[in-house]
């Protein structure tokens, strides 16, 4: 039984995902036509970019690349800036979740290295704002961009348009937070050296993730780029298959029933639609609190044709709560592990930092999308 209660805990999304589907699957008995409910574009679009994802996790890449970054003699705000920027940017392509799994524990090394974990709290804070940002810049950034961006079949331009002026608004704020503390110089050095595991494995991983940005922006099939990759990954290393997160893409395939069935009980679809509509950008932000933001961008998909707000909601709603994005939880994890973690006091300085940037936003973004 405690065992079962830790599960539920630990995907706790995924469990409220499949009883929303199972109630609604008692007004909508299930039947053949559940199957068109399914994105599957979505589903595998990001199997593939998790897969590659965890390959060039594992080859070292990201590690390489953050000692690279951070090595030599600088100061602390230099050096507290860089760990946050390599969250911001490095999110854009390889998913903020992923951005805050990789470099969340080298920053907790490098603090602690140097004598500076009394700054945990703040940048471990900023590093998951920084995802959280900078994700929402591209379609495969996070897995709500990639959905709405093949739900709504948008043009690229249309959604750079829509998502470039309030990630560079979120750059803004990150660099005014980022100047303030004291500027000391301190000398950054790894004794264990990163380095490429192999070459051979990286280029061909990078010909994969360009393969899978080429899916996402419709100029190959995605299934012929699913097959390559499902056949690459065989040969290369099939262990990492067990590194994607399945859990993610069934809480995709529960709340796709979910809405599915919701959108063929007319009353339901009706009485949605008419109260969200002019609010999209409201209720986005909202539901995110207590939902997340990927189930918020799925279910609210279905009840508007208002993308250019829900897709600025559900990026700026991962502020705010622990919960708003996922990804939050991430870095909260791995902070709580460190030796001497103070839980109730990064609680409160994540969410000041977070409630301010989320404000600051939707003023912005509001007057953006109106």
């Amino acid at each position: 039984m405690n065992e079962f209660k830790r599960i539920i805990k630990k995907e706790a999304v995924l469990f409220i995902s499949l009883l929303a589907a199972a109630v609604s699957a008692v007004f909508v008995p299930p039947s053949a036509k559940y199957i068109s409910y399914i994105d599957f574009k979505v589903l595998a679009i990001l199997f593939c970019l998790m897969t590659i994802v965890a390959g060039l996790k594992e080859i070292g890449l990201f590690n390489v690349l953050a000692q690279k970054m951070t090595s030599g003699t600088r100061n602390t705000r230099g050096l507290f800036l860089s760990l946050v920027l390599i969250c911001f940017f490095s999110s854009m392509l390889i998913t903020n979740d992923v951005a805050l799994i990789t470099f969340v524990p080298f920053s907790i090394l490098v603090l602690t290295v140097t004598a500076q974990t009394e700054h945990l709290i703040t940048v471990t804070a900023m590093q998951t704002v920084a995802a959280n940002l900078g994700s929402m810049l591209t379609p495969v950034g996070n897995p709500q961009n990639l959905y709405l961006y093949s739900f709504y079949d948008m043009k690229s331009l249309d959604f750079f348009r829509i998502t470039l002026p309030v990630t560079l608004a979120g750059l803004v704020l990150i660099l005014f937070f980022s100047i303030f503390g004291k500027r000391e110089m301190i000398n950054v050095e790894f004794s264990l050296k990163e380095t490429i595991s192999s070459k051979k494995n990286l280029y061909a991983f990078i010909l994969l993730f360009v393969l899978s940005l080429a899916a996402v922006f419709r100029f190959v099939d995605y299934k012929i780029v699913f097959v390559i990759v499902l056949v690459s990954v065989l040969v290369i290393d099939r262990s990492l298959f067990s590194k994607v997160d399945y859990s993610l893409l069934a809480t995709f395939i529960f709340f796709f029933v979910f809405t599915g069935n919701i959108g063929n009980i007319e009353p339901v679809k009706n009485y949605l639609s008419t109260l969200i509509k002019g609010r999209e950008m409201l209720f986005s932000v909202m539901l995110s609190q207590v939902l997340s933001n990927v189930p918020t961008a799925v279910l609210l998909s279905n009840f508007t044709v208002d993308f250019k707000s829900l897709i600025v909601g559900t990026n700026i709603g991962g502020l705010g709560t622990l919960v708003a994005s996922l990804a939050s939880l991430i870095s909260y994890k791995l902070y709580v592990q460190t030796e001497n973690a103070k839980p109730l006091k990064y609680l409160g300085v994540f969410t000041l930092i977070n409630a301010v940037m989320l404000i600051i936003l939707f003023i912005f973004s509001s007057m953006l999308v109106n």
